[in-house]
């Protein structure tokens, strides 16, 4: 019995992993879709983010069953809640590519992304791109450095956001308001993207180390011992 229930939450992170993966490919396309106004791209992310939503769902499932018929106590709980929280978080990662797609889309055929903003854009986009991939490594190894690299980079993205903002108000600002829209929304879609990234990225590192906040030598000892 303790065997199946092992084999089950194997089954959990591996789907994890595997919509950690698909929200990669989907803000990979959504990013360089805004970036140079393929609509096409665009629309790619918008039809598959209803297969990471099903996933998330049979995810869900999945934990529920295992809370269910399992009734798991202590750490093994915290896992498939954690679960259960992670899942939400990447299947807002998915809307949020989602919805970059689709400023990409009702822009068509011009350009989404302001001009004067294009490499702050760009750049957040990479940045994101990057968090995604980290993420998904996380998950699959519990590589807990990962961790400290996806909030140096949501740090980074905050700083762009705020340039985003501080561009908009300034003086010299001569866009229309459509545009200040748009770069406002893009930008925070951008932001948020990554802090749903590093929330799940500290669930992952309080579940190897029971703290929310672990400290760059705790985690140089973990993977030490790993």
């Amino acid at each position: 019995m303790r065997e199946v229930f092992h084999q089950s939450l194997e089954d959990v992170q591996g789907r994890l992993v595997e919509i950690a993966e698909l929200v990669t490919v989907a803000i990979d396309k959504a990013t360089r879709a805004f970036s140079t106004s393929d609509v096409a791209l665009a629309e790619e992310v918008i039809e598959a983010d209803a297969i990471i939503d099903e996933k998330a769902i049979a995810l869900d499932e999945l934990a529920i069953e295992i809370l269910a018929r399992q009734q798991p106590v202590a750490r093994d709980l915290r896992i498939v809640v954690s679960a259960l929280r992670m899942s939400a978080s990447l299947e807002r990662m998915g809307d949020i590519a989602e919805h970059i797609a689709q400023l990409t889309r009702m822009r068509f055929p011009e350009r989404a992304i302001p001009k004067g903003l294009k490499s702050t854009f760009t750049k957040m986009g990479e940045l994101d791109v990057e968090v995604a991939r980290q993420l998904a490594e996380l998950l699959r190894t519990q590589d807990l450095t990962l961790t400290e690299q996806i909030r140096n980079a949501d740090d980074e993205i905050d700083d762009l956001h705020v340039s985003v903002f501080e561009k908009v108000l300034s003086d010299s600002w001569q866009g229309e308001a459509s545009a200040t829209v748009d770069a406002t929304l893009a930008s925070r879609y951008h932001e948020r993207f990554a802090d749903h990234a590093v929330s799940v990225a500290k669930k992952v590192a309080y579940l190897s180390t029971g703290d929310w906040t672990p400290s760059t030598d705790a985690l140089d000892i973990i993977t030490q011992q790993g």
